[in-house]
C-alpha cells in the first residue's frame, strides 16, 4: 500500500488491489477512515474532528492527483507522492 502523503501525524494511503467507490485511507493515532475521492466525503471509519477536518481540506486540493493515484494503484503502477499540508 503506497503511502501518499503524510502531515500533521495523519498517514494517506491508496491499496494496490481496492474495492470501488475510488477511496483513499487516512489513519491517524489509531484511527482510520476511507475517503470517497469523487465526495470527498467518509465511507467508513472515524477520525478526530480535528484530523477529519484537515484530510477533507487536503482532499479537496487534491483531488485530480487522487484520481491519477487512485488509477495508477488500479494497473499496479506506483501513485505519485502528494504534497502534505504544512
Amino acid at each position: 500500500m503506497p503511502l501518499l502523503s503524510e502531515f500533521f501525524g495523519i498517514k494517506i494511503y491508496i491499496y494496490w488491489d481496492d474495492h470501488v467507490p475510488p477511496h483513499f485511507h487516512a489513519e491517524y493515532n489509531g484511527h482510520h477512515v476511507l475517503v470517497d475521492i469523487e465526495e470527498n466525503v467518509v465511507i467508513k471509519g472515524v477520525l478526530p474532528a480535528n484530523k477529519l477536518k484537515l484530510v477533507l481540506g487536503w482532499a479537496e486540493l487534491h483531488h485530480n492527483e487522487l484520481v491519477d493515484c487512485w488509477n495508477k494503484a488500479k494497473l499496479n503502477q506506483m501513485p505519485t507522492r502528494i504534497e502534505p499540508l504544512h
